[in-house]
């Protein structure tokens, strides 16, 4: 787990997939939280907000107990700019049950605004969708082709396109406006484009606790504040690869 910055009040890293970010069920040691905690020494560290176990990326850890609060309120007021990158495939559009799609440049189908109200019942592991006010909302970009080989790992697209027998697969970048859980996951798939290793949708896949073999193809990648307590502009840049 990279540090990518720190100073006296905040550690910023870079967390690895399925890693979760504190302690939950049956993962305690094995958290971004407490490995952090035991490799600095300091036992006050919390998470300022948190990425799934399943996703990567950057993470902001507050060290400094009196500076908690503000960097807490940071992200839960929605004042820092979150993008995400991951892959998917490059089939048609499907269009979903409920919520409503809005081409940002038309007549053009990418980039898109989804919106839609997302549901998460304490005890499910996974979130849907149903009618309702809206409570999530994503702006979906659509960038390169990418590929895979017949041994199964990633490769970018070669000049021509994709050969026909390899399934097509982008590279997408979200930019969630909301933070429902599971809300890019849900998003994408309801879009008829699950996230690559996805295994709660389409549909809940059951995987031995310690099979990191498919990790889900979702980075947080850039995160951008202005710091609360000494108004500096800051971004972080996830180093984590996509393709692997």
């Amino acid at each position: 787990m990279d540090v990518l910055y720190e100073d006296e009040r905040i550690i910023v890293v870079d967390k690895p997939h399925f890693l979760a970010t504190m302690p939950r069920g049956m993962w305690y040691r094995e958290t971004a939280l407490i490995r952090l905690r035991e490799r600095l020494g300091e036992p006050d560290i919390t998470p300022a907000h948190r990425l799934d176990r399943m996703t990567a990326g950057v993470l902001v850890f507050v060290r400094d107990p009196a500076c908690r609060g503000a960097y807490q309120m940071l992200f839960q007021n929605k004042q820092a700019t979150k993008v995400y990158e991951c892959l998917a495939s490059c089939a048609p559009i499907r269009r979903p049950r409920f919520g409503t799609i809005t081409q940002a440049e038309p007549p053009r189908p990418f980039p898109l605004l989804r919106r839609s109200h997302i549901t998460k019942e304490r005890g499910t592991l996974a979130a849907f969708e149903e009618p309702g006010a809206v409570n999530a909302e994503t702006l979906i970009e659509r960038g390169e082709l990418i590929l895979t080989s017949a041994g199964g790992r990633w490769r970018e697209a070669p000049e021509g396109g994709p050969c026909l027998e390899n399934p097509p697969i982008c590279r997408y970048t979200l930019h969630p406006r909301t933070g429902k859980t599971h809300q890019l996951r849900v998003h994408m798939n309801s879009l008829g484009l699950p996230i690559v290793g996805d295994d709660f949708y389409p549909r809940i896949q059951t995987r031995l606790y310690d099979d990191f073999s498919q990790p889900l193809q979702l980075v947080a990648r850039v995160l951008r504040f202005t710091d609360p307590v000494t108004g500096k502009r800051q971004e972080f840049v996830s180093r984590i690869p996509l393709i692997s």
